[in-house]
């Protein structure tokens, strides 16, 4: 759900411009970012199935960056992150941190779309709760595509931004689009999970820094 969740940063970007795109993109995707860091420090744990290449669905236990309740909590620090950070804002300071705390919630709401259940409620015995649209491979990559083109267009219509950086928004977000239908169909399994949270951590990065740049409004 990579691209769906770029896709919801970017909807919910359109609400507040005057803080960066990236922002909301990174909001977004905190809580997988969060994921891997802890699955790389040994918190949470990602396991390749035999039957991965037929699948390409891991299993998680993730308590700690995607139960109901740690979610809750990311969404509230990034929040609160947010208010802290920008006091030029002034009396839209709080609609911003708000928003910010959205973005971070959109991503546990999104995963339990397409995840089966496995996303906990609170820690990793508690109940698990996911509607599994991954096992509709075709529908849920369909699905994840109209979200991520909706919130492109929520975001780049009416921006006033140029050209230049529309096309540029809409190549990254193909791109992401692309990475993540190839990565839930033909891909190969990862060599490794330490490889596997590697290479999404430096993904995660290099895309919200591009969102970030090409979000940046002039001086």
């Amino acid at each position: 759900m990579f691209a769906g969740h770029i896709g919801a940063g970017l909807a919910i970007g359109r609400l507040e411009r005057r803080v960066n795109v990236g922002v909301f993109v990174f909001a977004a995707v905190l809580i997988d970012f969060m994921l891997w860091l802890f699955v790389l420090l040994g918190w949470e744990s990602v396991t390749i199935p035999a039957n991965y290449a037929a699948t390409h669905q891991p299993d998680f236990v993730f308590p700690f960056s995607h139960g109901l309740l740690a979610v809750i909590a990311w969404s509230a620090l990034a929040g609160a992150a947010a208010f802290l950070y920008y006091p030029r804002l002034e009396k839209v300071r709080f609609r911003a941190a708000a928003l910010v705390a959205a973005s971070v919630f959109s991503h546990w709401l999104l995963d339990a779309l397409v995840h089966v259940p496995e996303l906990p409620v609170a820690g990793a015995d508690s109940m698990k709760v996911g509607l599994g649209l991954w096992q509709s491979m075709r529908v849920a990559l369909i699905a994840e595509s109209l979200i991520a083109a909706l919130g492109l267009y929520l975001f780049v219509s009416g921006a006033g931004m140029s050209r230049a950086k529309k096309l540029g928004f809409t190549a990254l977000c193909l791109v992401v689009l692309a990475s993540t239908v190839i990565g839930m169909t033909v891909a190969p399994p990862p060599p490794s999970v330490t490889a596997m949270a590697a290479t999404s951590l430096i993904t995660i990065a290099v895309v919200c820094a591009l969102a970030g740049w090409l979000g940046r409004r002039p001086r």
